[in-house]
């Protein structure tokens, strides 16, 4: 089931705790099948059915590239078939991004792959103008909120981040995850950036990042992070260091939050066109 817009009428389902796994790791420049092969490595052991979500970074097979007609795939390529493997392997969901081509458009896509083989996308809205990103790839259009073990859950693509309009919540989400390039030079926005929509959201949120050096040189230090629904860290991944983190998340604390400070009931209504 997902949820396409910005609101969205949702069949209550009991929420459950939400098992989160963050993979920040290193990317193999324009080299998709050793992503696939070192990640798959990573992962190796990761139990069956141990989490209920598994987070990859943005364009996780290829790292940053502009180089949209040498790398891109197909929706029915090896990379989206790797996910879908993925999932079933370890039933769970896997989330992240890839260098998409389609009816001969390029798209910065995150891709939500569940255990089933079902799948739902979401195509990055802001293009980073300053890499010439907009010059590369189309924007997407529609916000994607997708329902999980109970939980409504919004995933965004890194420059995403800086627009807090876009990553607002209607009331239509739990969970705001953000898989993201984000170099080191802006290392202090990303960490506050994510702060602050846990606090003005009143949600989850997980920032997936990577780290080393990518194929124009520009240095990573990853700063993955989850934070509960007042910014504070729950979460113990270190700078710089190909790590991966297991995050149990409760819902108690979120309805908690939600009634206890209904911040929420005061937000501004609006429409994005």
């Amino acid at each position: 089931m997902y949820f396409p817009g910005t609101a969205s009428l949702c069949i209550f389902i009991p929420m459950k705790n939400l098992k989160l796994t963050l993979v920040q790791t290193r990317l193999h420049w324009e080299q998709p099948e050793k992503n696939r092969q070192y990640m798959s490595g990573l992962l190796a052991d990761l139990r069956k059915g141990s989490t209920d979500i598994i987070l990859l970074p943005e364009m996780f097979a290829t790292g940053f590239t502009m180089n949209a007609k040498k790398v891109a795939e197909k929706m029915d390529g090896e990379s989206v078939q790797w996910m879908r493997e993925l999932a079933a392997k370890k039933n769970a969901v896997v989330c992240g991004g890839l260098v998409i081509e389609e009816k001969k458009k390029f798209f910065n896509r995150l891709i939500w792959m569940q255990p089933d083989g079902e799948y739902f996308t979401y195509d990055k809205r802001h293009l980073f103008r300053m890499a010439n990103e907009h010059l590369t790839y189309s924007p997407g259009k529609k916000k994607l909120i997708v329902e999980w073990k109970g939980w409504r859950i919004c995933p965004l693509v890194c420059y995403d981040l800086r627009f807090p309009v876009w990553s607002r919540n209607t009331g239509d989400y739990d969970l705001l995850l953000y898989v993201a390039n984000w170099p080191e030079r802006r290392s202090f926005a990303w960490s506050q950036l994510l702060i602050a929509r846990a606090i003005e959201n009143q949600c989850f949120v997980a920032g997936l990042n990577r780290v080393g050096v990518d194929g124009k040189n520009i240095t990573y230090t990853g700063d993955s992070v989850v934070l509960d629904p007042f910014g504070e860290k729950i979460s113990n991944i270190k700078p710089s260091k190909v790590q991966i983190e297991t995050i149990n998340l409760d819902p108690k604390a979120l309805l908690d939050a939600r009634k206890n400070f209904p911040v929420m009931m005061d937000r501004d209504r609006f429409r994005i066109f």
